[in-house]
């Protein structure tokens, strides 16, 4: 009756050890960097991106994400050359080719997705604009990646000082702020917001200057963006 009282309790304390016990560790699938998962997928992220291709189709995802962070951890900005890859490295910079037109754009890797079955990479507003896809909202593409180096920061830069839904207050904020403060300013339209833009200036550089010196007069600003 002792031994059999006494082989319940080992029994019961090993079960006990197995459910309770840490996690076994795991380590990443041999070319993984790391490994993810989402709605019950998991996705390797690679490596590297040396050599890397892929064909397939493109979407773009604007104004409702505009502002939300990003999988690196900055914010989206709809106006920057950005895009979302599902297993590229974070920071990788892509040649997007539009197979239906031939337009081409360089974008940044600095988010995850898409998530929607048939999708290869999800665009920044401009760079689907770049491709001549907004409208669409898909096309079939080719992705290349070109590396991790940081391209010329240069361009047509603006810093975002007001957002309205009603086109009479924006134009009417910006006729103000060329007024009162003598900054040339412009309104952009996408999907029912209108946007005051300041500037251009010629780079990312002069741009935070810039942003600077309209906190400075008053005007409350947010992105500084790059708008073709």
């Amino acid at each position: 009756m002792r031994s059999a009282t006494l082989a319940f309790i080992l029994v019961f304390l090993f079960s006990g050890c197995v459910k309770r016990g840490p996690a076994v560790y795991k380590p990443a699938p041999k070319g993984c960097r790391y490994t993810y998962r989402v709605k019950n997928r998991t996705y390797c992220v690679k490596k590297t991106a040396r050599g890397y291709t892929e064909v397939g189709i493109a979407s773009w995802y604007g104004p409702g994400f505009h502002g939300r962070r990003t999988a690196s951890g900055e914010f989206y900005n709809m106006y920057d050359l950005t895009a979302a890859h599902k297993t590229l490295p974070l920071g990788t910079y892509v040649k997007v080719i539009n197979l239906e037109n031939g337009k081409s754009v360089i974008v940044r890797i600095n988010d995850r997705g898409p998530f929607v079955p048939g999708r290869i990479i999800d665009l920044s507003y401009s760079a689907a604009k770049r491709l001549g896809m907004v409208k669409k909202g898909t096309a079939k593409v080719m992705i290349v990646a070109i590396g991790t180096k940081q391209p010329c920061k240069k361009g047509s830069f603006y810093v975002q000082i007001g957002t309205f839904k009603n086109k009479l207050n924006a134009y009417r904020f910006k006729h103000m702020v060329e007024k009162k403060y003598r900054v040339k300013a412009t309104v952009v339209k996408l999907k029912g917001y209108y946007r005051v833009l300041a500037g251009p200036v010629s780079s990312y550089s002069k741009a935070k200057n810039y942003k600077k010196r309209l906190r400075k007069l008053g005007l409350a600003t947010s992105f500084i963006l790059r708008y073709h």
